[in-house]
């Protein structure tokens, strides 16, 4: 678990399913994803990431802000999925529902993820991308200090398909000090 002065970044719930499915169902969170998903395929990306952190120690995080809602998103660290030049690599992302965007929520949260993957896990740089046409999630990379990089067609979209090429953004570790929050790690 991971806190922050507004989040906490934790395990995952049974009760956060229903919320997840909501969000991952509406196009408006999901424009800069090939589609939304179902139910089955939103518990299913939970379950990837319950795994994932059994396996790495790291994941992407179900998040809370208290006082607020006991669910907002998702945001934490993976291993990126493809080959790239880049590659292998762990990346930072997020996705949250869209009544709790514009709040910072998503930079917060993201810092707080990098910092517990540069101190805690050990890693030494971690990446972000997103398609060229997504400025939000330009923006929250910039505020996190990340240097952007390369332009790439990802390799898991369609050849031909309007989301396929993106941009690539990078933080080392030696970066990563100067652009960090306090948060707390517990147990």
């Amino acid at each position: 678990m991971i806190k922050t002065a507004r989040l906490i970044l934790r395990p995952w719930r049974d009760s956060d399913l229903p919320a997840f499915a909501e969000q991952n169902a509406d196009p408006v969170v999901m424009q800069f994803l090939l589609s939304v998903l179902t139910r089955a395929e939103s518990d299913n990306y939970v379950a990837a990431t319950t795994q994932h952190l059994m396996e790495t120690g790291y994941t992407k995080w179900a998040v809370e802000a208290p006082g607020v809602a006991p669910f907002i998103g998702a945001v934490g660290l993976r291993r990126v999925k493809f080959e790239a030049s880049f590659t292998p690599a762990v990346e930072v992302a997020w996705r949250l529902h869209r009544r709790y965007w514009g709040q910072g929520y998503a930079t917060e949260a993201a810092r707080a993820a990098i910092e517990d993957g540069f101190t805690r896990v050990g890693l030494k740089e971690i990446v972000a991308f997103t398609t060229l046409a997504n400025q939000p999630s330009m923006r929250v990379m910039e505020k996190l200090g990340m240097t952007r990089t390369i332009e790439f067609d990802h390799p898991l979209v369609p050849e031909g398909h309007h989301l396929r090429r993106h941009i690539l953004y990078r933080l080392s570790r030696a970066d990563e000090q100067s652009v960090s929050a306090p948060h707390k790690p517990s147990n």
